[in-house]
């Protein structure tokens, strides 16, 4: 029976909140088509989590996807809802986490924002990234999402009209908040997340719950999610590690220098290759396609970048010659990786695969016609290995969100491979 649903707003985050549970042992299942009817896993999954894609949606799309996920959840009387939130606060914050406190029928809902494993945390009601204001950090900055608000109160009620507060950290013996309403909750530490978590069990608070996998790591202990023990051994990868990045991210760009600095292989995606869909099905996108895979087969370790050197311009000008709105090109960028990724499988070019971006993973595992996903373990914080079958066999994927990983990620996970092998 499932135990715990977490509703997730975009692929990426959907691991890396579900992986805290697989790695103590619960069945954990990543579905990615919110409208499909999953009470059939209810028999074999104990954690269920729903990739819901609403962080680029309109605010009223993603409330009522969120509120019809809940629904089903409360008519299946699943006994906990998660809604996993981003860590650095892009996306539908405020009506997703009003859609929740609809449809559960619930007064409170907690909300802990903060990401203390990772350096992401929420004092006085602020939400900082490595002690930087979320505003003024590179998610303040990002051309998709930019999160224009520190003060976690004010960006929820942005969106919502619930009554929505801000709490400090809870302790053993701190007395219950009565409001009601959405209450977010500070948290500068691991200690402060599974305290306040503690408390609200205490008080049969945590049938509704939010935050991000910061707090998502402190479920297993919190509700004993560890159902039968269940264990996965660490599977055997190819030592040939093949990335393909959908990330405009600083963090991931670094990552990628050090990478290149290290003896990968770059290939870069031009402007029309990203924006024209029908690119790869012309002769030009063809011989473009069949020469990378010469590449890929005859080398190492390689990239294949969806970032112009230097900067994004030429792409942004591309697109304004063609009267391309953000969204399109969010979409077609990551439209163009799985297409390339497809062709790549169909080849059976082999290596471990790693993904940056949630659009991204997303578009690569719809071409690939795979629409459910077993989280297994991270390597690194926020960066989960993961299996899926394709055509009767089982594969291997590594994922991110752009803002995860140190810097020398990319070569760390080749010393890893390569020492596992």
């Amino acid at each position: 029976m499932i135990q715990l649903l977490i509703i997730a707003d975009d692929f990426t985050g959907a691991l890396d909140a579900g992986v805290q549970l697989a790695t103590h042992g619960a069945k954990t299942a990543v579905i990615t088509d919110a409208a499909s009817d999953w009470s059939a896993l209810s028999e074999t999954v104990d954690v269920l989590v729903v990739d819901a894609e609403t962080r680029h949606l309109p605010a009223n799309q993603a409330y009522d996807i969120v509120y019809r996920t809940v629904s089903l959840a409360a008519k299946l009387q699943v006994p906990h809802i998660y809604k996993k939130t981003d860590s650095a606060l892009r996306g539908n914050v405020g009506a997703e986490l009003s859609a929740v406190l609809h449809a559960s029928g619930a007064r409170q809902l907690p909300f802990i924002p903060a990401f203390p494993q990772i350096g992401r945390c929420t004092i006085d009601g602020v939400h900082y990234i490595r002690e930087v204001p979320v505003d003024q950090s590179v998610f303040g900055k990002d051309p998709f999402e930019p999160v224009t608000e520190s003060r976690v109160d004010r960006l929820v009620s942005a969106q919502t009209q619930d009554p929505v507060v801000s709490l400090p950290p809870l302790g053993p013996d701190s007395p219950l908040p009565e409001q009601a309403g959405i209450l977010i909750f500070d948290a500068a530490s691991e200690e402060d997340l599974f305290a306040t978590g503690h408390r609200l069990l205490q008080g049969g608070r945590l049938s509704v719950m939010a935050g991000c996998a910061g707090f998502a790591a402190m479920l297993p202990e919190l509700l004993d999610t560890r159902i039968d023990g269940h264990s996965i051994p660490m599977p055997r990868l190819h030592q040939r590690l093949l990335m393909l990045c959908g990330s405009v991210n600083p963090i991931t760009l670094t990552q990628l220098e050090r990478a290149e600095q290290a003896g990968f292989l770059r290939l870069r995606m031009r402007p029309d290759q990203k924006l024209e869909p029908a690119y790869w099905s012309t002769q030009e996108g063809r011989e473009q396609l069949e020469a990378w895979i010469s590449q890929l087969e005859a080398g190492s370790h390689a990239v294949i970048d969806s970032n112009d050197p230097g900067s994004n311009q030429p792409t942004a000008d591309y697109a304004r010659e063609k009267g391309l709105v953000l969204e399109d090109i969010r979409q077609r960028i990551s439209g163009s990786l799985g297409q390339i990724l497809k062709s790549i499988n169909d080849h059976g070019v082999e290596g471990t695969l790693l993904i940056t971006g949630g659009d991204t993973l997303k578009q690569c595992m719809d071409g690939l016609g795979v629409y459910q996903i077993e989280p297994l373990c991270e390597l690194e914080a926020g960066v989960v290995l993961s299996r899926f079958a394709y055509h009767g066999v089982t594969r291997y994927v590594i994922s991110k969100s752009g803002g995860f990983g140190s810097e020398d990620l990319l070569v760390s996970l080749t010393q890893w491979l390569t020492r596992q092998a």
